[in-house]
Formats: structure tokens, C-alpha cells, sequence
């Protein structure tokens, strides 16, 4: 994935107003959505994984701190020009790597249904029912990291 830099953001960083952008365009445009209508407070908390290509934000990953072995991934999204093409793992990855540096055992996401083959392929597990989500079907997925316990199947 040459010339594609993921790093991690806050709601602060010039950039925030593009992976605002991605997320309305990917998730919630299609929806028939808005992110102006959802509660964006877990934002200012989280940490925001960007991958970026010549200064554009391509995609974007969310990582949300649960307690202090946990943590969710969510709001991935990723320019539907740029999919299939490594972006997603790249985020996914780097996110997993600042948890494990910050002592999380635990990751778990609220999977689209459509995205459950992605996940699977990167070492998670669905475990739970399916649910609705805005309107959608979801799965919960796990992934344990760092040599933790997590839910138990």
C-alpha cells in the first residue's frame, strides 16, 4: 500500500472534518442517513485512525475505550474507490496495535452483516444474535489481543 500513511487523530485534528466526510458518505448517505442526526459525543473521546493518500483522508477506523481491558472498534469506512484494496486491514491493524500498547485485551465491533467475511479474515469471531443497527443487520464480534480472556463462546 505504497504512498497510504494511517496514523491516529483526535476530533481536534484538521482532518477530523474529512473522516466526518467518509463516514457520512460510506455509512450513512447510503442508509438514507445523516451523522448530523447521530450522537457524534463518543468522538471526542475516541481514537481516530485515518489513512490518508496525498493528504486526502481514504478511510477511517474508530477505537472507543469500553474499561481498561476493552475496547470497540467502530465507524469504519473507507471511499468506496479505495476498498478491496488493503485500506480497511491498514486500519484495522493499527488500531489493534495502540491496543495492545495500551494494555487492551479485548476488541469488539459492531459488524454490518455484509462485513463479517472482512473481520473473520482478520482473526475475529461473531458470538451473540444478529441485531438491527440504523436500520441494518449486525453481528457482535470479538478478537482477543494481547494474550487476554474474552467472552466466552
Amino acid at each position: 500500500m505504497e504512498d497510504i500513511i494511517v496514523s491516529a487523530i483526535d476530533h481536534k485534528a484538521p482532518q477530523y472534518q474529512q473522516v466526518w466526510n467518509v463516514r457520512e458518505e460510506i455509512l450513512r448517505k447510503p442508509l438514507g442517513r445523516s451523522l448530523k442526526d447521530d450522537d457524534l459525543s463518543r468522538d471526542l473521546i475516541d481514537t481516530i485512525f485515518i489513512a490518508e493518500h496525498k493528504g486526502k483522508v481514504i478511510g477511517c477506523v474508530l477505537l472507543h475505550r469500553i474499561d481498561a481491558g476493552q475496547a470497540q472498534l467502530r465507524a469504519m469506512a473507507v471511499y468506496n474507490e479505495w476498498q478491496g484494496k488493503g485500506v480497511g486491514r491498514l486500519l484495522v491493524q493499527a488500531a489493534e496495535q495502540y491496543a495492545i500498547a495500551n494494555h487492551y485485551h479485548r476488541i469488539i465491533l459492531h459488524a454490518r452483516k455484509v462485513a463479517v467475511g472482512f473481520y473473520s479474515g482478520m482473526g475475529y469471531n461473531t458470538y451473540g444474535d444478529e441485531f438491527t443497527e440504523v436500520g441494518i443487520p449486525h453481528f457482535m464480534m470479538e478478537k482477543n489481543i494481547g494474550g487476554g480472556i474474552g467472552h466466552s463462546l
